[in-house]
């Protein structure tokens, strides 16, 4: 509308107004009518539920079973005064402390969001036009409507002219909807065009917006496989740990002098100890631990890249979603209406082009120009204003409005083809049909811009009718400007084989166009009117097709319930209220920062600055924090195992327990729990496989009966050599510490050069707490014996091997699944397979790699028999003493590092030279400074040296790839 309309504000009584109103509609209530409905509680006031509460976000994070246990535990041993041995309780800490810091950072940054965020809201009370905040609205107030408000509570029209309210948050209708008197304008959406009055029928928690976030902010945590895999092994835990704790408990007693004895003595105090070792052994501590550090890196990762997690185990979602659905407008679409092109028909005469062109400029800059006109205004800028002589404003009802102008003769009239020139418009004998026709096909929205001589007289605008002798002159088409990141984003998730659904309240030929734009191959879209409402029947035609257009908010929640009734993992991404439903469904929802903060609060995922590119970003992050929990899980599972059958082993056999609470805190630290935070952390592009728990537990299973049966071993042996509790705890930390250095090795294939510096720096880590005389003191690590030492290494080498066993089976029968990782991508020629023209050079290799396991599993022998053999405090038998360490952890890193060398890997056969030169070095140390020859050091020199001779001979040298460029794996597991 023009700023010369007259009567343009509304204000007394307005035009088509309707007569049953509980209020004047000229004066509004009154000041008493208010103050009753205050009273009454009929107010607007309502405080959105924005985000989970905080006493909700303390209690899952600290009232959890796993808490429960290792806490008592915990506080049981500052009761008896055992301080030391408590250290495993920090877990438990930072567990809770991680997962409610994410989380309240989530919810303070939900919390800022509100439903209605309309700063201002015009009432008519007492006659006069009111300011006043959305909140003080009451039933029955009349609320002023105009271009650019928003209408804030539930209200039905009084009186309109002209009046367009966009209402997309709410329904998914992209299109403005003009608005007559009787008609319902809801609450959130906004006026973009005319004015209009309405009166206030439903306020507060009854609105239609506020009703949408009420149901949909119903708190439901988001589906984690990890997580419910963690908490299964817990509730496993929980049934058996009470009977095993009594039964350790009983043993122990007996072990110490029965009932009796232990009660008078004191004794009662170690066998509670004792006891807790062996429960808390039994916990994953670190994997809940873990799980939680790596949601929260995840989580803070993502943040830098604009994308905001509600809940932590979000991060891990989008990785297992096999079908992800696409609100069009506002997440392929930017919600806006672009303008494309200007198409001149042969009615075009020369001299009428620049008239045209003025009149699309002032159709684009007129005040109550909506959002299709307003996108013309770059194409067509205002050159001189135009003087309005008459004008017709454009009504949703005829979808045209005409307009004269003093300084430009004849009318112009622009609108939608077929109402304005009838079936000529769509048929094909007429150039203006052919024109439309064509252009409608490729989903594109048309509108014709006519021309008549004759201007508009009084009579045409009062009958609002369009001027005689009109002609078509240019067909106009605009577009819904795609997000310029959509296409490539789709096709990513094609390449990930994600089904991709597009739902839309908007016409199906239009979301059908926009799909095609993005790169989708659909033909036409499906009317969402049309589908079955039975459940089964709706899940099968959403297998079928991919684009939906006219659908409700209802049927959005029915979709995505329907694709997780066919076993399908959805994500759901949305902006507006409409979509609230469908994202609290859905197993993961996404929402744009652009939307409504009812939505944004029950997403999982908000993406900050509205990228749908995002997206990726997101899904890699999942599969880095999935495919790097199941492989440190191996770790933590294996020790739940075996810590479960010493426990049941030693309380049946009478056995007391081989470890001290804090002797199994820095064994489980600095083998498990530490390189775990680093492998957790680590880049990981392996593609979700369900069955997390069933492969974690096919390795860790076995691999714990080893070390138990070990340990078992171990101890009996140790009984017969009649060593002291101190000797035989010392050993049993020994074992304990090598095996578990070995098993981290093993689950960290294939190594890299952070890999091996991650197990190289535990090793020297352990070494250092078995020597440094502060750190034995307070693990009570003593001189195991010369016996002790030999039998233990032999133990500790058995077990090794069949660690090595069962992890070759486990990768052969577990592990080998077509889908299991993303295909390799060799970026250079870094890693040359071995040709099969070079027969001699593969079988050189082949040997060299075997020789390079037995070098290391018997230089990791040696090591250790030379490290115990010497553990005195004297000087000169602590320097033997950490060669020997130091032999053991370069054997230990021989063995690992083998494998590549198999593979060609240039930069596995540099490590394995240096590994193998500072294993001679060492060993000639021994042999130097020993007061005795040692064979062992002289076969290490020997087998070293040879390994290296065999590695950089010619005929080997050429099958190796460049140094610089090559890893030492395969990318396996």
């Amino acid at each position: 509308m023009s700023a010369q309309t007259p009567g343009y504000r509304c204000r007394g009584p307005i035009l088509k107004s309707v007569d049953t109103t509980p209020a004047d509609v000229s004066i509004g209530l009154t000041q008493a009518q208010v103050s009753e409905r205050v009273a009454a509680g009929k107010t607007n006031a309502f405080v959105a539920d924005t985000s989970r509460s905080a006493w909700s976000i303390v209690r899952a994070n600290v009232f959890t079973l796993f808490n429960g246990i290792v806490f008592a535990c915990f506080f049981v041993l500052f009761l008896v005064g055992r301080w030391q041995d408590a250290l495993f309780g920090l877990a438990a800490f930072a567990n809770a402390i991680i997962g409610c810091v994410q989380e309240f950072r989530a919810k303070s940054a939900l919390d800022r969001l509100a439903l209605m965020n309309a700063p201002r809201a015009l009432v008519l009370r007492d006659g006069e036009e009111a300011e006043i905040a959305p909140g003080d609205v009451v039933l029955d107030d009349v609320l002023v409507l105009r271009a650019g408000e928003q209408v804030p509570a539930d209200a039905r029209v009084l009186a309109s002219r002209g009046l367009q309210i966009d209402e997309s948050m709410l329904t998914g209708e992209s299109d403005p909807v003009e608005k007559q008197p009787g008609d319902d304008a809801l609450s959130g959406a906004v006026v973009v065009a005319g004015e209009g009055t309405a009166i206030a029928t439903r306020v507060g928690a009854d609105s239609y917006a506020n009703h949408f976030a009420g149901e949909a902010k119903r708190f439901s945590l988001v589906s984690s496989e990890l997580r419910t895999s963690v908490n299964r092994v817990l509730k496993w835990v929980s049934w058996i740990i009470g009977p095993v704790g009594l039964l350790v408990l009983n043993a122990q007693i007996i072990v110490l002098g029965g009932y009796t004895t232990v009660f008078s003595n004191g004794a009662w105090v170690q066998a509670v100890v004792n006891t807790i070792a062996s429960l808390t052994a039994m916990i994953p501590l670190g994997l809940v631990l873990m799980t939680s550090i790596a949601f929260a890196v995840g989580a803070s990762r993502l943040a830098r890249r604009q994308v905001l997690v509600n809940e932590l185990p979000a991060v891990e979602g989008l990785a297992r979603v096999d079908v992800i659905c696409l609100d069009k407008t506002g997440t392929l679409t930017v919600g806006e209406i672009g303008f494309d092109e200007a198409h001149r028909l042969h009615g075009l005469a020369p001299e009428q082009a620049e008239d045209a062109a003025a009149a699309l400029a002032w159709y684009a800059a007129a005040p109550d120009a909506n959002p299709t006109a307003r996108s013309m205004r770059t194409a067509y800028p205002v050159a001189s204003p135009l003087v309005v002589s008459g004008y017709i404003p454009f009504s949703s009802a005829r979808k045209w409005s005409a307009a004269s102008f003093t300084g430009i003769p004849g009318t112009w009239v622009m609108g939608a083809p077929e109402m304005v020139f009838g079936d000529a418009a769509t048929s094909a004998e007429t150039e203006l049909g052919r024109t439309v026709t064509a252009l409608a096909e490729t989903g594109r929205r048309t509108l014709v811009l006519g021309h008549a001589h004759a201007t508009l007289s009084d009579a045409d605008v009062d009958s609002e009718r369009l001027p005689d002798g009109l002609a078509a002159i240019i067909v106009l088409t605009f577009r819904e400007q795609v997000r310029p990141d959509a296409a490539q984003t789709l096709a990513y998730f094609g390449r990930q084989q994600v089904g991709i659904r597009i739902i839309s309240g908007d016409n199906p030929r239009t979301v059908a166009a926009i799909a095609r734009e993005v790169g989708l191959d659909v033909a036409d879209g499906f009317d969402a009117r049309e589908l079955p409402d039975d459940d089964a029947q709706l899940a099968d035609v959403l297998d079928q097709h991919t684009v939906f257009g006219r659908v409700t908010p209802e049927q959005k929640k029915r979709m995505v319930t329907a694709l997780q009734s066919h076993g399908h993992t959805v994500a759901m991404t949305g902006d507006g209220v409409n979509d609230a439903l469908a994202i609290k469904s859905a197993d993961i929802g996404i929402a744009m920062n652009s939307g409504s903060p009812a939505t944004k609060a029950v997403a999982r995922l908000v993406l900050l600055d509205g990228q749908f590119s995002h997206l990726p970003d997101v899904v890699a992050e999942g599969r880095q924090v999935i495919a790097n929990i199941e492989r440190v899980s191996m770790l933590f599972l294996n020790k739940t195992v075996y810590a479960t059958l010493l426990a049941i082993i030693f309380g049946a056999f009478l056995l007391e327990f081989p470890f001290l609470p804090r002797q199994l805190s820095i064994t489980d630290g600095l083998t498990i729990g530490i390189p775990a935070f680093f492998l957790a952390l680590m880049p990981n592009a392996a593609r979700y496989v369900p069955g997390f728990l069933r492969r974690s537990l096919s390795f860790a299973i076995p691999s714990g009966i080893v070390v138990a049966l070990g340990l078992t071993w171990y101890t009996f042996v140790a009984r017969g050599l009649g060593v002291h509790e101190e000797q035989l705890r010392t050993g049993a930390t020994v074992i304990l510490a090598v095996v578990g250095i070995w098993i981290l090795a093993v689950l960290a294939r294939p190594l890299n050069r952070f890999k091996v510096a991650v197990v190289g720096a535990m090793f020297i880590f352990l070494i250092a707490v078995f020597t440094i005389p502060l750190a034995r003191e307070f693990f009570v690590l003593v001189d195991p014996g010369e016996d002790l030492a030999v039998a233990l290494t032999g133990i500790t080498i058995v077990m090794v091997a069949a660690i090595e066993v069962v992890r070759f089976v486990h990768r052969r029968l577990v592990l080998t699944v077509p889908t299991r990782n993303a295909p390799r991508v060799t970026t250079s020629s870094s890693t040359v397979p071995v040709s099969s023209s070079a027969p001699v050079a593969t079988v050189i290799t082949t040997v060299v790699a075997v020789l390079a396991y037995v070098f290391g599993a018997l230089a990791t022998g040696f090591g250790i028999l030379v490290f115990l053999g010497r553990y005195d405090p004297d000087v000169s038998a602590s320097a033997f003493s950490l060669t020997g360490a130091a032999i053991a952890l370069f054997g230990l890193l021989v063995f690992a590092v083998a494998a590549g060398v198999r593979r060609g890997s240039g930069l596995s056969r540099l490590m394995l030279t240096i590994f193998l030169g500072i294993a001679i070095a060492l060993s000639a140390v021994v042999l130097v400074f020993g007061d005795r020859w040692d064979w062992g050091a002289a076969l290490t020199v020997a087998f070293a040296a040879a390994i290296i001779v065999l590695l950089w001979t010619p005929p080997v040298s050429r099958t190796f790839g460049r140094i610089l460029e090559s890893s030492m794996g395969s990318g396996r597991p």
